[in-house]
């Protein structure tokens, strides 16, 4: 008998299962890859040891402000184990044909630097700033609602429901019409790839929340992104816990009417394991496949109607040489080949990215031991990769994939060589992951990069509550909270709160 399962050990599971064992409790983490961390895992190809998904991080810089949320709630939770270097100074850079922005934090330099460079819209930037900062209210209410009680949640939705709804129903293209200059709403729009939605569907309170969250910097864990792991395991285990590998839940047990434990296989056996509650931190399509049908029917058909976002395809990069010197830096670059940044990439095999985010994680953490490498992510359609997708499905083996796959790996490598022409000769290694290889892995619907899609209907549904219906069951990752590592981390520890109240006073303090 276990205190808490958590289902998943992506940063949501983890973090919620180092906050319980900080409470006192014995956790059981439960993993279906052979390794932790979700996307928070890195893995090695010979001389190079590549990121799987943390690319930069907000709120974890120095200083005590709430601007530094998440770093202060990660020294928590690792006994300070945890380090973070910051990026540089534009952290990220836009392109687009025949113009070029760098993003500067803070906040205000980077309002001053679109004023300077695009004085005629000068008012209008600020009209654009002030909104998205009204909209941190509908932030603060849209978590509050996932955390609280059903009673308090009830009546806050009461209070602020209106205006909270019409908040989430305005999207991002539409706040940017009153801009003249196209160049000017791609530089606001470009970062969409953080948190997955195009700007003519992406909630802007959703798109601020990204804008807001790097306003004191963006930072990437020294030693890289598998130092959440490192971190947090010991945690979770000094406390009597454990993290265990291979574990792929089947089936989430109900005894009298509460959520008591798991089923899972470990590739050989079945195994049971019973818990006072259980957290799922695997995404709700995964959740609610793990519940019989009769267990909150309604609630489950809420969730089975919210679709996956986006998929991603990443093309990981090993060099050799010095890249920093033929134009490699920490910044991120975003790659778009045209003012409009809005459209989102449908045939991977037969057109270039459309916008294209460029990192170079080797040149971010000042304790990388292993060759220089980079990454090229986009977001994409599913519908190409459909045939290999889905329960059961192995693409590994397929010519038809293999095929696929290594036409969108030359286009690929083909755009980089033209924007990047002193780095292509130095290409020693690459490889491309596609939504196959993301649902393979983490178990991601349709491949998703963020879960489910980010929608006002994501972030309005009151059936994405950390406390379910069905007593016993808590959800916790990014998909009740926001999209992103720092969103997942956030996800975890509301779910870790509502079952141990003094880690209350953690997040709000």
């Amino acid at each position: 008998m276990w205190d808490t399962i958590v289902i998943g050990s992506g940063i949501g599971g983890l973090g919620a299962a180092a906050a319980l064992a900080h409470a006192g409790q014995r956790v059981l983490v439960l993993e279906q890859h052979h390794r932790a961390g979700g996307l928070t895992q890195t893995f090695r190809r010979g001389a190079w040891r590549f990121a799987t998904g943390v690319h930069y991080l907000g709120g974890v810089g120095p200083g005590s402000g709430p601007e530094r949320q998440a770093g202060r709630l990660l020294d928590w939770l690792s006994g300070g184990r945890l380090r973070f270097a910051p990026l540089a100074n534009p952290y990220d850079i836009v392109r687009l044909p025949g113009f070029e922005f760098g993003i500067r934090h803070p906040r205000a330099a980077f309002q001053a630097d679109l004023r300077a460079r695009f004085p005629d819209e000068a008012a209008a930037i600020d009209a654009w700033f002030m909104r998205c900062d009204a909209l941190q209210r509908s932030a603060t209410t849209m978590f509050m609602l996932r955390a609280l009680p059903a009673p308090l949640a009830w009546g806050l939705r009461w209070w602020r429901g209106a205006a909270f709804d019409r908040d989430l129903h305005l999207t991002l293209a539409e706040s940017l019409q009153p801009l003249r200059d196209p160049r000017l709403r791609a530089v606001l729009a470009a970062r969409w790839g953080d948190h997955g939605a195009p700007p003519a569907d992406a909630p802007l309170v959703e798109h601020a929340l990204v804008l807001h969250s790097y306003d004191a910097g963006a930072f990437y864990p020294v030693g890289g992104p598998d130092s959440f792991v490192q971190a947090l395991q010991p945690v979770i285990e000094s406390a009597g816990g454990a993290v265990r590998t291979g574990q792929r839940v089947t089936r989430i047990l109900v005894e009298n009417g509460r959520a008591a434990g798991v089923e899972f296989d470990d590739g050989h056996e079945r195994h049971r394991a019973s818990a006072r509650q259980v957290i799922s931190a695997m995404g709700v399509a995964n959740t609610v496949a793990c519940l019989d049908d009769s267990v909150a029917p309604a609630w489950q058909a809420t969730l089975r109607a919210l679709r996956p976002g986006l998929a991603g395809l990443s093309l990981y990069l090993g060099f050799e040489g010095d890249i920093a010197a033929a134009g490699a830096g920490s910044a991120n670059v975003w790659l778009a080949g045209q003012e409009d940044v809005g459209p989102v990439w449908r045939r991977p095999a037969d057109e270039d990215a459309p916008l294209l985010f460029v990192s170079f994680p080797s040149l971010k953490d000042p304790a990388a031991h292993a060759a220089p490498c980079g990454e090229l992510l986009a977001l994409c359609d599913a519908a190409p990769f459909a045939p290999w997708l889905g329960a059961g499905a192995d693409a590994t083996r397929d010519a038809a994939y293999k095929a696929l796959k290594a036409r969108i790996e030359a286009r690929l490598l083909a755009q980089f060589e033209r924007h990047f022409p002193a780095l292509a000769p130095l290409v020693r290694f690459h490889e491309l992951a596609t939504p196959a290889t993301q649902q393979h892995l983490l178990r991601s619907p349709d491949g998703a990069l963020y879960g489910i899609e980010m929608s006002a209907e994501r972030l309005g549904t009151p059936a994405l509550r950390v406390r379910t219906l069905l007593p016993g069951l808590l959800l916790a990752g990014q998909d009740v909270s926001s999209p992103g590592i720092v969103g997942a981390l956030m996800g975890g520890l509301m779910a870790a709160a509502a079952l141990e109240r003094p880690l209350l006073a953690r997040l709000a303090g």
